[in-house]
């Protein structure tokens, strides 16, 4: 872990005030990013996520270079041949950068796809950033996994498809991709972006019932750790796993690499 005007410190040093505002309130957010073999992927792209998440919560933006300072520290203290996951911190008075390995079992929920369960969600103010206040959440994620499935598709009352707790997700109809437009109440993903520009076939973006995905011939979910993930099955409905996952997939991977 390192922590602005401190550097490098033991993760089990605490580092946030008991005073601060993001252990009283909430109020603070934070930002993943992917780091292939010790490069961080799309860095400017989630910086920029960053101080926007900020502005959300009336938080001033961080410091971008001290953020790619302590991201240098701990993808350095970690080793930087490896694929990790770093996560960025702002409470408005601390900055704080962790990194960590990739969970070996993505790749096994990857062969197999995710089983998804519908979670009818209210969405707040916070949607379209990333705030620590991450507790509904969580809850979504939680009662999809009580109810026999690995994650939540996050609905709307009015059938509306939205995202995914931590993901944003993508069907496929034909050779078309179809996703929620960012002028929803979601997150604009960084992979989401990514996937849009190597997809190599058409992409709609717009509002779309519920109805419309159950239809789909393929349905994948997106998100900077996980990348592109395979969805096996909504609910009751099943889906292959088919072609439109796969390529993005792969081409996120020899994009990473470059």
């Amino acid at each position: 872990m390192a922590v602005a005007g401190r550097g490098l410190v033991d993760p089990r040093e605490p580092v946030f005030a008991a005073d601060d505002e993001a252990l009283l309130r909430g109020r603070s957010v934070f930002e993943t990013v992917h780091v292939y073999g010790g490069r961080p992927f799309r860095l400017d792209e989630h910086l920029a996520r960053f101080a926007a998440s900020s502005g959300h919560v009336r938080l001033p933006p961080p410091d971008a270079d001290e953020c790619r300072r302590l991201a240098d520290e701990v993808i350095g203290a970690c080793g930087a041949e490896n694929d990790l996951a770093l996560r960025l911190y702002w409470t408005g008075r601390t900055l704080v950068a962790t990194a960590g390995p990739i969970d070996p079992e993505l790749e096994s929920l990857r062969a197999r796809g995710l089983r998804l369960a519908v979670v009818r969600w209210s969405t707040g103010a916070l949607a379209s950033a990333k705030s620590m206040s991450y507790a509904e959440n969580m809850g979504a994620q939680d009662a999809a996994v009580a109810a026999g499935a690995d994650d939540a598709l996050l609905v709307g009352h009015d059938g509306t498809v939205l995202e995914a707790p931590t993901a944003n997700v993508f069907w496929r109809e034909g050779d078309r991709l179809v996703t929620p437009a960012l002028e929803l109440p979601i997150l604009a993903g960084v992979t989401r972006a990514v996937v849009i520009e190597i997809a190599g076939r058409p992409v709609e973006e717009g509002v779309f019932p519920l109805d419309r995905l159950l239809g789909a011939d393929e349905v994948f979910l997106c998100s900077s750790i996980r990348e592109v993930m395979p969805v096996s099955a909504v609910d009751g409905t099943t889906f292959a796993l088919g072609p439109a996952a796969a390529e993005a997939q792969r081409a996120l991977r020899k994009l990473a690499a470059r």
